[in-house]
């Protein structure tokens, strides 16, 4: 597979929407990793761990992933001998809890969901972790319990900070420092220096150590002398502390270091059933079944929708490497040529994925080593190459990649040239790829390609369907018919000449082409010399015209005056233009239905709306004139 083939199927945006049904990273990073697989053991082992996980979540609904994180970070830092702090040893008892439960819930569905249950029993339960992270850590904070020297440590620093705040309650209650003190309350700086705010200008007259300065200088935090001796006992027992905390914590990181091979053992179990679990979420929101799968190149399509189109979009029917080998797409634009191929294309890697697809029971996809695409415009600006000679270019190395287990899917093949030689270039490519035996669909406009692929045994042709009343597409795909374009339908819709379509019909069928030469004078000069000159078509109003001086296309706005002058509304302007520097390209009666009102081909949308609004007597309206008017 290659990337062009992942953007232009959306194979990515589908991965993305199984991601969002992951409940951690750990799921989201495997999926990110996996690859569709050419191997057709490998999936089908995929495809029955979606069934299996399906089977589960339609019995239970409900899978216990409690406390299920991406512990990753954790585990470098272990793997780089850190100390874990006691958040992270939080995280890691919930995910080592997490772990327990999935494989008491995963043991206990062996029944119907054996593939699933068998990984659990690799799965180790640490119990006698989780329990002493648990007594250590409470509230994302080492619990004095912890030790007999912790809590000794805790209760000495406890008792000191006590006295500190009876010393420092003293101070502020004794009415001689009253005028000492800006603010009556006990500030802590530094984490463990006790201060009373003392004015500024009598920062000399209190004996102690100044701690810190306001912004303003105005006051000055000082830390009395009565409590230095205190706070230094107290910095003391802090530093103990600390160092308590820390052997604590290294003695359950060592715990932790000894078990961590079974840990990550356990990380890639619970990212396999986070991903797992996440295909399945996705199989019963599209309400997905497990296609039957095989390695010979052939493809039944029973009822497929598009993973990324609406779940009422016309569903697919399509088979293909039984009967032939080859199948050519015919069809107008915009009747959904180029979504059967992105449907085909994309249910086949979300099947080589392992997901489940939406369709019917009898659906059969085939596994392909390579599947390539050649879809949409292709233009380089950054090779300069035009969008026919990048379409060469991809052929070309498709061509060199290629083998006889490749799926091809081409959009308008042998577009963008001169049509004989595009569609001789097309049949010459599509019999290279059918003699290296690959698979291809392919859609185009050429009926020559059409031609050849009802001439040869291998080839199949297919149509859209196309509502030829309402001259809608049908989105539907007719396995062993030939479509066309419906132009001349359409044409003759619109109201293009009998004459002229009689013509093309003519050409279609043996390319006898009227030749015979006309006299251009004839048609442009008055029928007698010195006659008064006269216009050779009496120009309407909405007839598209040629300007001669411009060689360009206008619309009539005003009819022949006496002088033989008409208005035309050209690039948003009206233009007075003689008759004589004018050609008429085609009359309104063909370029609109009846009744069409020709009045909005000469004013914009809000011109239109407001007269609107003025015939209806609004208000708005007429304030909006009346202070245009002042304005002017």
């Amino acid at each position: 597979m290659n990337n062009m083939t992942f953007e232009k199927l959306q194979y990515n945006e589908l991965k993305q929407i199984v991601q969002s049904y992951c409940v951690s990273g750990l799921g989201k990073r495997l999926i990110d990793k996996q690859e569709p697989s050419t191997n057709i053991k490998v999936v089908n082992n995929r495809l029955q761990e979606t069934t299996e996980a399906r089977a589960i979540i339609d019995a239970e609904g409900h899978i216990p992933f409690v406390g299920i994180t991406n512990i990753e970070s954790i585990i470098d830092s272990l793997d780089k001998d850190i100390i874990l702090q006691p958040s992270d040893l939080v995280s890691l008892s919930d995910f080592l809890r997490g772990c327990r439960k999935i494989k008491q819930f995963m043991e206990s569905k062996e029944f119907f969901a054996p593939t699933l249950a068998s990984y659990a029993q690799s799965m180790s339960e640490m119990k006698t972790i989780e329990e002493e992270i648990n007594f250590t850590i409470k509230g994302s904070r080492i619990d004095s319990s912890a030790s007999r020297e912790l809590k000794k440590i805790r209760f000495k620093k406890e008792a000191t900070e006590e006295k500190i705040n009876e010393r420092l309650n003293k101070f502020l209650n004794n009415g001689t420092n009253k005028k000492y003190i800006q603010e009556f309350f006990i500030s802590k700086k530094d984490d463990n220096r006790y201060t009373i705010p003392i004015k500024a200008s009598y920062k000399g007259q209190v004996p102690g150590a100044i701690i810190e300065v306001s912004s303003k200088g105005s006051t000055v935090f000082i830390e009395p002398q009565t409590v230095s001796k205190l706070s230094a006992e107290l910095a003391s027992l802090k530093v103990e502390e600390e160092m308590e905390e820390y052997r604590i914590l290294a003695t359950l990181s060592g715990m932790i270091v000894e078990e961590l091979q079974k840990i990550k053992v356990n990380m890639e179990l619970i990212s396999q059933y986070d991903m797992v679990f996440a295909k399945a979420k996705y199989s019963k929101h599209i309400t997905g079944i497990q296609p039957k799968v095989n390695d010979h190149g052939y493809i039944k399509i029973v009822n497929g929708k598009h993973p990324l189109l609406p779940k009422d979009a016309v569903p697919l029917q399509f088979e293909i490497g039984k009967d032939y080998r080859s199948l050519i797409i015919t069809g107008p634009n915009a009747g959904g040529k180029t979504i059967v191929l992105k449907t085909i294309g994309l249910l086949t890697l979300a099947t080589m994925l392992g997901i489940h697809i939406a369709a019917k029971e009898g659906t059969e996809i085939a596994i392909f080593e390579h599947i390539f695409v050649d879809i949409g415009d292709n233009q380089s600006i950054e090779n300069a190459l035009s969008t026919f000679s990048s379409h060469m270019k991809n052929l070309s190395e498709i061509m060199n990649a290629s083998n006889h287990r490749t799926l091809l899917l081409f959009d308008e093949i042998g577009s963008g040239t001169e049509p004989n030689e595009g569609a001789a270039l097309a049949i010459a490519i599509l019999e290279e790829f059918y003699h290296m035996g690959c698979l291809t669909i392919a859609t185009t406009h050429y009926g020559e390609i059409k031609r050849y692929s009802e001439l040869h045994s291998d080839f199949m042709n297919a149509a859209m369907q196309f509502d030829q009343e309402t001259l809608s597409p049908l989105y539907q795909l007719v396995i062993g018919k030939s479509g066309d374009s419906n132009a001349l339908w359409i044409s003759r819709k619109m109201n293009m000449k009998e004459s002229v379509l009689k013509r093309a019909e003519a050409y279609m069928e043996n390319k006898d082409y009227q030749l015979k030469q006309v006299n251009p004078d004839k048609v442009r000069q008055p029928k007698h010399k010195g006659e008064a000159i006269t216009a050779k078509y009496d120009y309407k109003k909405g007839d598209r015209v040629k300007l001669l001086d411009h060689n360009d296309f206008a619309i009539i706005y005003k009819e022949m005056d006496q002088f033989y002058n008409v208005v035309v509304y050209y690039k948003g302007e009206m233009v007075e233009v003689n008759v004589k520097r004018i050609t008429l390209n085609l009359p309104a009666q063909e370029l609109y239905p009846e009744g069409y009102d020709l009045e909005t081909l000469f004013t914009d949308f809000a011109t239109r709306k407001l007269e609107h609004d003025i015939n209806r007597g609004s208000k708005k309206a007429l304030r909006k004139i009346q202070k245009e008017m002042r304005k002017k």
